[in-house]
């Protein structure tokens, strides 16, 4: 694991008080995050909030290294089951998927990991920050709750290239052991 990122994590605990080990997990991973919570909660699946094709603008352009105006799949979702666990927000430049691929992103209630697997896409997580935010209005009434926010971003990459942008939050006093 990269050192940056472990300064991160020690950073956020500073903020919050001690991590357990499923949020450390959770926040760190280079793996699938489903296929953790599939482990912690029992099988987890998705509800869309947003969903909506949009033109990258200037920053998203320079996040996902594609040209300003090229067609980004924003894509906002709830994953958990019989609660929320995690809210994800996803930018993804649809010219980098198969048409199989954004046909499963689009169309259904699937989470990346499965998508990638269910299409055999070969790819990597690099993980870009991790960090501590206020919740919104949105998120406290999602979740029930005044926590603060535990928050990661990262690319997942493909062939060299930026296949999708996610950033995952959960409140701090879930997966706590």
């Amino acid at each position: 694991m990269e050192q940056n990122i472990l300064v991160e994590l020690k950073n956020v605990e500073k903020k919050v008080g001690a991590l357990s080990s499923a949020q450390k997990i959770l926040l760190t991973t280079d793996g699938s995050v489903t296929s953790i919570l599939d482990v912690l909660r029992g099988h987890v699946g998705i509800t869309t909030l947003v969903q909506e094709f949009v033109p990258a603008d200037e920053a998203m352009a320079a996040s996902l290294n594609v040209d300003v105006g090229d067609t980004i799949n924003y894509r906002v979702v709830i994953i958990g089951g019989e609660e929320p666990l995690i809210y994800a927000v996803s930018l993804v430049p649809v010219d980098r998927l198969t048409s199989g691929c954004r046909e499963d992103l689009i169309g259904a209630d699937i989470p990346i990991g499965r998508i990638l697997k269910e299409h055999n896409i070969e790819s990597r997580r690099e993980i870009k920050s991790i960090y501590v935010e206020d919740a919104d209005k949105e998120l406290r009434e999602i979740f029930k709750t005044d926590s603060l926010f535990l928050c990661r971003t990262y690319h997942i990459i493909n062939r060299g290239k930026i296949l999708m942008c996610i950033k995952e939050m959960f409140p701090y006093n879930i997966f706590k052991e």
